[in-house]
């Protein structure tokens, strides 16, 4: 049923993108072939093992205690601690992903980038796993509700040199830019950035829907999890998030966490752009960590509860991060808006892999990267057991030796 050899693999299931029973053939790197198969049983159970590409995430500020934006560490920790969340958030089911810097003062941010880069220079299993770099600010509203957790001090129009300095630290791998629009020279920022083959992503803002319709004419076309970051009263029309759910040219990311966005909004959002949406986990370093109360340098004192709702102590009303991986994610998708597992997958494999430009991963295909995931699917429970995780053909996970 599952064979591994020296240089390659075999793994039967039913795929995910298709719902056939196929085997998949690795050799080295890539996928050899898949081929058609009958119906088995998995040792002895009735319990069917699907096969899905490797998760990709867009957005990924930290993990398993592990902070890319941590002010007081010097940058040997930092480029140490980005090869060990690596480990981690694969072994959770996410093989490829952007990590996000945050807004800080320009050293701060220069230094974070450059751990980053030298990271993935000197271990060429961390660079097959980051896509390149999500720079989430400093360019956006300095107002309360859409500014979010950012701090006020360092927020800023856009400054194109800036930019390109930062970008140089970083070795060319910034990849995607969320900034917001209503800042002074945001639309000559987005046409340079389009210029410069980076996907530009609308968040953290408080924009009109001309100014939202500009942002898309000058070539941004992502929102960066929407329905977060917002004031908590809006006019009823327009405003900012009807404004990008109507903006077809918009693809939006959203956290369904299950506390960022209510079941209900994870579900009117896929029905208004009719599934064409991407899963992040905008995971923060306490993600995967053990419930309890800890002290952060950005939300003070929070508290990690069971269910992965990352709040503050001084007032639990108030969130404080995104703390569950995005197989999590893509879990509670299906159960939110009850669609089927091809659905969800799509939105945290091939949706995010095209939106990036990434032909060969987000999906099991013929001389495709072998990322490759495998997992039971608990109908009881609706909930996701993770079997295998495999990347570039390399076993990473395996529950049975876990």
């Amino acid at each position: 049923m599952f064979t591994i050899e020296t240089n390659g693999r075999e793994i039967y299931g039913r795929l995910v993108t298709t719902g056939e029973y196929v085997y998949v053939q690795t050799i080295g790197e890539r996928i050899h072939r898949i081929i058609p198969a009958e119906k088995q049983e998995i040792d002895g159970t009735k319990e069917e093992l699907w096969i899905a590409p490797g998760l990709i995430d867009l957005q990924i500020n930290g993990f398993a205690g592990y902070d890319l934006n941590m002010a007081e560490a010097d940058l040997e920790q930092r480029v140490k601690a980005i090869g060990l969340m690596t480990r981690e958030v694969l072994k959770s089911g996410t093989t490829s992903f952007c990590p996000t810097v945050i807004t800080a003062g320009f050293e701060q941010i220069h230094s974070s980038l450059t751990a980053i880069r030298l990271a993935c220079e000197r271990d060429p299993f961390i660079d097959s796993c980051i896509l390149g770099i999500h720079l989430e600010g400093p360019y956006l509203s300095e107002q309360d509700g859409p500014r979010g957790a950012h701090p006020l001090e360092h927020v800023k129009d856009p400054d194109w040199e800036e930019f390109c300095a930062w970008q140089e630290a970083a070795g060319g791998r910034i990849r995607m830019v969320t900034l917001a629009p209503e800042r002074s020279g945001a639309v000559p920022m987005i046409n340079k950035l389009v210029q410069a083959g980076i996907l530009v992503c609308i968040g953290h803002c408080a924009a009109s829907h001309d100014e939202i319709t500009a942002a898309v004419d000058a070539g941004a076309r992502m929102s960066t999890h929407l329905g977060n970051a917002a004031h908590s009263h809006l006019p009823r029309h327009p405003n900012y998030i009807w404004s990008q759910l109507a903006e077809d040219r918009l693809i939006p990311s959203i956290i369904s966490d299950g506390h960022h966005l209510h079941p209900s909004v994870v579900k009117v959002m896929a029905r208004a752009k009719n599934n064409h949406i991407v899963l992040v986990s905008d995971a923060v370093h306490l993600a995967y960590m053990q419930p309890g109360i800890y002290k952060t340098h950005v939300g003070g004192e929070v508290e990690l509860l069971p269910s992965g709702r990352l709040q503050t102590v001084a007032n639990p009303l108030v969130l404080a991060g995104a703390a569950v991986s995005l197989a999590e994610c893509v879990q509670n998708f299906r159960q939110f808006t009850q669609s089927d597992l091809q659905t969800a997958f799509k939105l945290a494999t091939l949706i995010p892999a095209r939106l990036i430009g990434e032909p060969l991963i987000g999906d099991v295909q013929t001389n495709g990267l072998a990322d490759i995931l495998t997992f039971t699917w608990n109908e009881a429970e609706d909930k996701l057991n993770l079997k295998t995780v495999i990347k570039r053909g390399e076993m990473i996970f395996s529950a049975a030796k876990a």
